[in-house]
């Protein structure tokens, strides 16, 4: 994953930020680290990075999943990524994306559905989608939500992301703030 195959200047290059799990942009020469893309170079370059880094680092999660054939009662604590579509009913029907939310819960569970769809196929990530789509904060994350502990979310999405193998997705979860797609991520 050269600076060549996205197009950017000699000095740049994209990089993966392990704490907030994103791509970001490092200056070889004068070591300026940031999120934004220089100047002159297309955002769009990091999405497909994270597309490739993704892709490339799919086979360690696999392996995770072979390893972690521990039952979910053993598991002390997890890693996971989501998407939240909120509706009108939802504890608060807000969000960054909107500032009234008055869709349906129906609408809702068929917008997430949509989305489950497109990464089923192939054509986005679950990342990708909660970067823009999420009505949840942790849409800057691309739906990282870091490590959490039993005890620490609302029930359903507890009981859901405890049952996950690491690199597997939900189905639809219902949650007094909406309706998620769940990705375990550690």
């Amino acid at each position: 994953m050269s600076s060549a195959n996205y197009n950017l200047p000699n000095d740049w290059e994209l990089r993966w930020s392990r704490s907030r799990n994103l791509p970001y942009f490092y200056n070889r020469i004068t070591s300026e680290a940031r999120w934004q893309a220089p100047e002159g170079v297309n955002p769009s370059v990091i999405l497909a990075f994270q597309k490739d880094y993704e892709s490339q680092h799919q086979h360690q999660q696999d392996e995770q999943i072979g390893a972690t054939a521990q039952q979910s009662e053993g598991v002390k604590r997890v890693r996971v990524s989501h998407l939240l579509v909120k509706h009108s009913e939802s504890r608060r029907p807000s969000s960054w994306r909107e500032v009234t939310i008055t869709r349906t819960k129906e609408e809702a569970l068929k917008r997430l559905e949509e989305f489950q769809a497109k990464i089923k196929a192939g054509q986005s990530t679950l990342a990708e989608l909660a970067a823009t789509e999420s009505d949840c904060s942790s849409a800057k994350k691309s739906g990282d939500l870091g490590f959490f502990e039993r005890g620490q979310m609302q029930p359903p999405f507890e009981k859901a992301s405890f049952a996950l193998k690491i690199g597997e997705m939900s189905t639809p979860v219902w949650t007094e703030s909406g309706v998620h797609l769940i990705l375990r991520t550690g």
